[in-house]
């Protein structure tokens, strides 16, 4: 008689299992809590305590770490092996379905302790695991309660565990301990750690993607959390994100995510080319929409409030990819099933998660903390004999939020809370300020410029300044801020330098 040890945390689907195994004849070895849940099913089952003779200690801290249980394991198909079984009372164990301790879920907990977390840190199961899958030769483990009916109908079509299905359930056993580690590593060097310790990913697939940024390349999704959706949210409409538009709406939804009031971003081809504010999304939407109509075409939207029946609307005729929104009201998304290819991805989490970012680069990896805006000790200056005015500064803050989501050389005009020009992604700043004020036209006479880095030389301000720019916000520190100054001062600019840097490249 074959026999499956079942040690669960998560409970779903066990009493199935165990009553599929049963049926086919096999004997139920069970750790406490699984054996209750077995029992109160009716399932005739051995508990693990009554099978070693040994107790639970600790609390239940130990209970399954027994010669007996990790024998009937490790044993392979042999007489020595079965011999030495017999000589402890053993008995081989052909299927282990383990699954551990929440720990993931308990450190999402925002008023988590660290007792609490510690607690959480499963040893005995992950002992199974390892030495269940280490065994696959006999033995079947299983960690996903997914996987139960497909192994009981093969059970049933078979009579037995192919050596292919055992070989994918033990990789897919060491994912699962290798994620929990990882969890666990993480979560403990957080905590205060001040030195560069390894770095472990782990990252579950989201969907294999049609292919890459070309046809040639190939690209699949990852989440940080297994069962995640793109960004973290749910595509409620059209059909499956590319590589691209992934990249473009995690542009845009970051850059949204600065503003405080009702907000939009277009983004196209990586780089915003609108940006809004406004007492309303649809205001926000055709403020943004109006900085550069022509690169919208074929863009993606991302607004940091619900999206309304008014904003749908107002897309008019103009074609979009898709739309990212914290949800969708009813009549909106009544209005946007029309257009059926318009992807639409609810974020309703607006966390920017995790709280760093990685880029890959030649046998290697670079890592950096989230570029959030201006750090709290940051100390803004005017610099020149004229003060901006009230109207300016609203602007000045304004652009400079912007400015921080434009590729580097990053140049931004603005008038009141919307972007109306924008040049960025340029080896020189000065072609980027032509750029934003070609945009712009006559919108940028009387508009506020903001600039991601220094001027490295005055022709920058000399441009703004036939482009019509009264006010300029930059971070300062060249050898020639006195130069840029001194433009600024001969043509009536209010500028305010932040000290602070905010490159995108």
């Amino acid at each position: 008689m074959p026999t499956a040890l079942l040690s669960v945390s998560d409970k779903r689907g066990i009493t199935e299992l165990g009553r599929g195994l049963r049926a086919l004849g096999w004997h139920l070895l069970a750790s406490g809590g699984t054996a209750r849940a077995l029992r109160e099913a009716e399932l005739p089952v051995t508990e693990v305590t009554d099978y070693t003779g040994s107790p639970e200690v600790l609390g239940g801290r130990v209970k399954t770490l027994h010669p007996a249980v990790h024998a009937g394991i490790l044993a392979r198909d042999s007489e020595a092996d079965f011999a030495d079984l017999e000589r402890i009372a053993a008995r081989p164990i052909d299927l282990v379905a383990v699954n551990l301790y929440p720990f993931q879920q308990t450190i999402s907990k925002p008023d988590v302790t660290l007792e609490e977390a510690i607690e959480q840190i499963d040893i005995g199961g992950v002992a199974l695991i390892r030495a269940a899958a280490k065994n696959f030769a006999r033995v079947a483990v299983l960690t996903d309660p997914a996987d139960y009916t497909p192994v009981l109908l093969e059970l049933r079509a078979n009579g037995e565990i192919s050596q292919a299905t055992r070989y994918h359930l033990a990789r897919k056993a060491f994912n699962h301990t290798s994620a929990y580690d990882a969890a666990i590593a993480a979560y403990l060097g957080g905590r205060g750690a001040d030195q560069v310790e390894c770095l472990t990913l782990t990252l579950y697939p989201v969907s294999r993607l049609r292919y890459g940024e070309n046809p040639h390349q190939e690209a699949t999704l990852y989440s940080y959390n297994p069962g995640g959706g793109p960004l973290g949210g749910l595509l409620l409409q059209g059909k499956a994100l590319s590589y691209n538009n992934l990249l473009d709406l995690d542009a845009a939804w970051r850059a949204v995510l600065s503003f405080e009031r009702p907000s939009v971003c277009i983004v196209k081809h990586l780089s915003p080319c609108g940006i809004a504010s406004a007492e309303t999304l649809r205001d926000a939407f055709e403020k943004a929409l109006a900085s550069d109509p022509i690169s919208a075409f074929g863009g993606v939207v991302a607004v940091n409030r619900a999206f309304d029946a008014e904003i749908a609307a107002a897309l008019g005729d103009l074609f979009v990819e898709c739309i990212a929104a914290p949800g969708f009201s009813p009549e909106a998304l009544e209005l946007l099933a029309r257009r059926k290819q318009l992807r639409l991805l609810s974020l309703p989490d607006t966390r920017l998660e995790p709280p760093y970012e990685l880029r890959s680069i030649n046998q290697g990896v670079l890592m950096q903390s989230l570029d959030l805006g201006d750090p709290a000790s940051a100390t803004w200056q005017v610099v020149t004999s004229r003060d901006p005015t009230a109207e300016e500064w609203q602007a000045l803050r304004f652009a400079w939020k912007a400015c921080q989501h434009v590729k580097s050389n990053a140049i931004v005009f603005c008038r009141g809370e919307a972007t109306v020009g924008i040049g960025g992604g340029q080896p020189n700043r000065v072609d980027c300020v032509r750029i934003a004020a070609q945009r712009a036209g006559e919108r940028g006479r009387g508009a506020v410029m903001a600039s991601d880095a220094f001027f490295p030389f005055p022709d920058s301000v000399e441009e703004a300044a036939r482009a019509g720019v009264t006010a300029i916000i930059a971070p300062g520190g060249s050898v020639r801020d006195a130069e840029a100054i001194a433009v600024a001062e001969a043509n009536g600019i209010a500028m305010v330098f932040t000290g602070v840097r905010h490159f995108r490249h």
